[in-house]
């Protein structure tokens, strides 16, 4: 079905075509040029996909009345395909699917989450998705239009939540390397992510929030105040750049940054970037309740490091453990709840083109 001009798939398992033309299988052909050097000769296929769900539905209707724009200031230059995802880790298999058949770029349309599992679905079996073309000599770049709840990863940037201004990106489409991290133990295969990794305290909030997405921003605020019921600082094993074993005491969090920002807005690891290298680790140690309502403005601003039991290092990678073993210290990225310890964190240097 073609409608405004634009292909719509909702399949688990899509296959994307030119909107102009018949279904193809193959979106390779005539490509001569990466993102950004467009040849008057090939026209980009770009694929956004779309969480109609997201921020109790707001996502799907803003983006409706965003495609006449989109479809006016790029459907000239580019093959405009959208696919709605139809439930939790569809928009992984539909950018696995969208590299192996050579876009040009996968747009995730939405909040952290929507991002957090297009990045997943860059890779399978711990090694990136390739394109079946071999002689292809472009990659598939990432981009983003923050349409959901939180929109942490883009504060890093400076962009703002405008999703017109994110369409002016595309269609530039400057693309540079970032870097992503990975999480391997626990069951399962290695987990991506780009923005914020976090443990305990912290993790537990975000497990609880993600059931009050209905109230927005508020949601982080709630999640926080029911994973403070029955919490306990815990003391963890950590392992930095493959190093010796340290006790670290009374952790209250501890968060892992490739990017600055998470829960809203919280400037929990300030300085780092997702071209650095390197993670950002920041940990807490032995706060209290009432630590966070005096403390909470220099948690947001990005001050907190100049206070007493907050510590920061850079790393490559960090292993953690418990040392009473209770299998109890949550552990999520971007979001998204990935279980308990113990986990080993990584970086890949500049792993995905970005259209920044």
């Amino acid at each position: 079905m073609v409608c405004y001009g634009i292909a719509v798939v909702a399949t688990a398992k899509p296959s994307f075509f030119k909107a102009d033309q018949p279904m193809a299988s193959n979106l390779s052909a005539d490509r001569t040029t990466s993102c950004g050097a467009v040849s008057s000769s090939r026209r980009r296929d770009l694929v956004f996909v779309v969480n109609p769900r997201g921020a109790n539905g707001r996502t799907g209707e803003e983006w409706k009345k965003l495609l006449p724009y989109l479809r006016s200031r790029l459907g000239s230059d580019c093959n405009i395909c959208e696919s709605l995802t139809s439930g939790p880790c569809h928009a992984i298999d539909i950018t696995r699917e969208a590299i192996r058949e050579g876009a040009d770029a996968v747009i995730a349309v939405g909040g952290d989450g929507t991002l957090h599992e297009v990045v997943n679905g860059f890779f399978w079996g711990e090694k990136p998705v390739s394109n079946h073309d071999e002689k292809a000599i472009h990659t598939t770049a990432l981009s983003l239009i923050p349409l959901g709840t939180g929109s942490d990863f883009s504060r890093t940037f400076g962009w703002k939540n405008d999703p017109c201004e994110a369409i002016e990106r595309i269609a530039k489409g400057l693309r540079s390397w970032i870097d992503v991290g990975v999480i391997v133990g626990g069951e399962g295969e290695s987990h991506y992510f780009l923005n914020v990794a976090d443990i305990h305290l912290s993790a537990k909030a975000g497990y609880y929030a993600s059931r009050y997405k209905r109230f927005g921003n508020l949601c982080y605020v709630i999640g926080a105040l029911q994973a403070f019921f029955g919490h306990n600082n815990q003391d963890l094993k950590i392992k930095v750049n493959e190093g010796e074993w340290e006790i670290c005491s009374k952790v209250t969090a501890l968060c892992i940054g490739n990017a600055k920002f998470f829960g809203g807005g919280m400037k929990i690891t300030p300085n780092a970037h997702p071209s650095s290298g390197n993670f950002e680790m920041v940990i807490l140690q032995d706060f209290k309740w009432y630590d966070f309502i005096l403390k909470l403005h220099k948690l947001y601003d990005g001050t907190h490091l100049s206070v007493k039991n907050v510590f920061s290092r850079s790393a490559r990678s960090i292993e953690i453990e418990e040392i009473e073993g209770t299998g109890s210290i949550y552990v999520q990225s971007d979001g998204e709840f990935l279980g308990f310890l113990p986990r080993k964190f990584f970086i890949l240097p500049a792993a995905i083109e970005m259209i920044q």
